[in-house]
């Protein structure tokens, strides 16, 4: 297997971009609000600090973009590339999913990605998680990613709408994507411990390669992109709507909920915090107020 410097500087700068773009997008989403609870607060920006990663020799990190403002209670965009060697625990866990052999002869590894959830104010307004990332070890490179919507209630209209968009992006590319994605979606986020989704879903894969770098790149840049298309106008949509303090009680609860998952069920999570990353960024995705009932 090659070092495929290219190919990961590649994807570390569209990682980049794509938070660029998605951070100008939801700025602008903040500059807009007119009418509700909020709406008298100064819009928002994102604070960006730049994380590092420093376990047993291991380098590299990224940056964190935060923004806790009028239409997103709280936002975060994380970029990082990272490297070094994988632990026992995660050397396991590779070959057990991906079938390789050797890892723990030659446990080295790159990775750089994207990930991103917004909790928002307005309860009328889905949560939403995205991720994209890119995978290198001398055995093998793969990416992974996909995007979740999680409504407080779910709005059927907004649910295929969501689903709609990033079907449309798979099939660019081979039409059992999506089916395939989706069903890996709807199986991962779930609460396992309470027999309940997390939200309605999306598409979700992980150890993609179909050994054509390039085609699995621009796929992973079109999922991407389809966020970008998919969750704006859901959020233009409802972020003026009218809301009560029973509408906020539910919200709060159902983020108890993703923090459960988070913090149970999220291999990412897990991860990030084995492999000695800044623990604030892989803590950014819970959410910034929840309840139990």
């Amino acid at each position: 297997m090659m070092n495929m410097d290219n190919e990961k500087t590649q994807a570390s700068a569209w990682f980049g971009q794509l938070r660029d773009d998605i951070c100008t997008r939801f700025e602008d989403l903040e500059m807009a609000l007119k009418t509700g609870p909020h709406a008298d607060l100064p819009p928002a920006k994102f604070e960006r600090k730049l994380t590092k990663r420093d376990a047993d020799g291991d380098g590299g990190g990224g940056e964190m973009s935060v923004m806790k403002g009028r239409v997103f209670e709280k936002v975060g965009v994380n970029i990082s590339t990272v490297f070094g060697t994988l632990g026992e625990a995660a050397q396991r866990s590779m070959s057990a999913r991906t079938g390789m052999e050797g890892i723990a002869d030659d446990p080295r590894f790159w990775a750089s990605g994207i990930s991103l959830v917004a909790h928002m104010q307005s309860p009328k307004v889905p949560a939403v998680h995205m991720n994209t990332r890119m995978f290198w070890t001398p055995h093998g490179w793969w990416f992974g990613g996909g995007s979740d919507l999680n409504p407080m209630v779910e709005v059927d209209e907004d649910t295929a709408f969501f689903h709609g968009v990033q079907k449309e992006a798979c099939d660019r590319h081979d039409p059992s994507y999506y089916p395939r994605y989706k069903q890996w979606a709807d199986t991962y986020f779930m609460n396992r411990h309470r027999g309940e989704p997390r939200g309605v879903g999306g598409i979700f894969y992980d150890d993609h390669c179909t050994q054509d770098w390039a085609a699995d790149f621009a796929f992973t840049q079109d999922v991407g992109q389809a966020f970008l298309d998919a969750f704006p106008p859901l959020v233009e949509k409802h972020m003026e709507e009218p809301w009560s303090e029973t509408d906020r009680d539910w919200q709060l609860i159902k983020r108890g909920r993703y923090a459960e998952f988070n913090l149970v069920w999220d291999r990412g999570t897990r991860f990030g915090l084995e492999t000695g990353h800044n623990p604030e960024a892989v803590l950014m995705s819970l959410p910034p107020i929840a309840t139990w009932p």
